[in-house]
């Protein structure tokens, strides 16, 4: 197949829109449960670890789900 920047970014298909958008919610489904949990070990606050947990995975979803994107067109080490 052929690539660009000495092999690599891949020009190979990668996987479906759908099935990065299904990892990267049910990952930080997980991801929202152990933030909540740790921050209400932290804080003793239910509602705190709540907002802390969602406001938090928010970004760190939407940021995820970029860089997954972007290491799915890298062909180094595939």
């Amino acid at each position: 197949m052929e690539s660009t920047l000495g092999g690599l970014v891949s020009d190979r298909p990668h996987q479906a829109l759908s099935r990065a958008v299904v990892k990267t919610v049910l990952y930080r489904m997980v991801m929202v449960c152990i933030t909540v949990l740790v921050a209400y070990l932290v804080v003793g606050d239910a509602s705190a670890a709540l907002s802390i947990g969602f406001v938090t995975n928010v970004v760190k979803t939407a940021t995820y789900y970029g860089y997954e994107r972007l290491w799915d067109r890298i062909a180094w080490g595939v």
